[in-house]
């Protein structure tokens, strides 16, 4: 059983888990908002990436020293993303799909205090979306930058905000950690059937 801190959590672990969407957050372009820091917002990049990403995923997340699990479908293609979260018998949890319509969601179990689903979706993006899709996205002063098997996000202080680790995986660079330096929470990604 997933413990109820655990999914507080998960409202800053973009691929741990899924829940519904936030009405009372405000989109700009009708496109989803989630928090990079207290007090700081973005707006996501549109939907659509390509080359296209499909996976199969064991998440596991850490925080205040108690550790999670959640297998996770990952499907996005240039016209909309999907992520569904699955229990350890294969037992789906949610769906999400964010297109040009929006933010879409579907909850099969009902578990308290779930986190939007836009924060899930936002560490997802700055894990697969190119720079370039989130350059004009950021707030002022905002950096997010590629060197060699890391990708960093920086606020406009220059503090090191979020920190994702990749590793080249058949022929693509594929996240396998994600280290949230102010929310303090780590993920790391184990892909599954290849």
């Amino acid at each position: 059983m997933i413990k109820p801190t655990l999914w507080r959590t998960a409202a800053l672990v973009a691929t741990l888990i899924l829940a519904g969407c936030s009405h009372s957050q405000q989109e700009q372009e009708g496109r989803p908002q989630a928090w990079l820091e207290p007090g700081t917002r973005v707006t996501l990049p549109a939907p659509g990436i390509s080359p296209a990403v499909s996976s199969q995923q064991l998440l596991t997340g850490s925080f205040n020293g108690k550790t999670q699990s959640l297998l996770v479908m990952l499907n996005a293609d240039d016209k909309k993303l999907t992520l569904a979260g699955l229990s350890s018998v294969g037992i789906r949890l949610f769906l999400v799909t964010y297109d040009e319509k929006g933010l879409h969601s579907e909850q099969s179990i009902v578990v308290p205090q779930l986190p939007p689903a836009s924060q899930v979706l936002a560490d997802v993006m700055l894990s697969y979306w190119p720079i370039r899709a989130w350059e004009p996205q950021l707030p002022k002063g905002w950096t997010l930058t590629d060197s060699g098997d890391k990708r960093e996000l920086h606020n406009a202080s220059g503090e090191l905000v979020t920190e994702i680790t990749y590793l080249n995986r058949k022929g693509q660079r594929e996240p396998i950690s994600i280290e949230q330096h102010v929310f303090k929470y780590h993920i790391t990604i184990q892909y599954l059937g290849d």
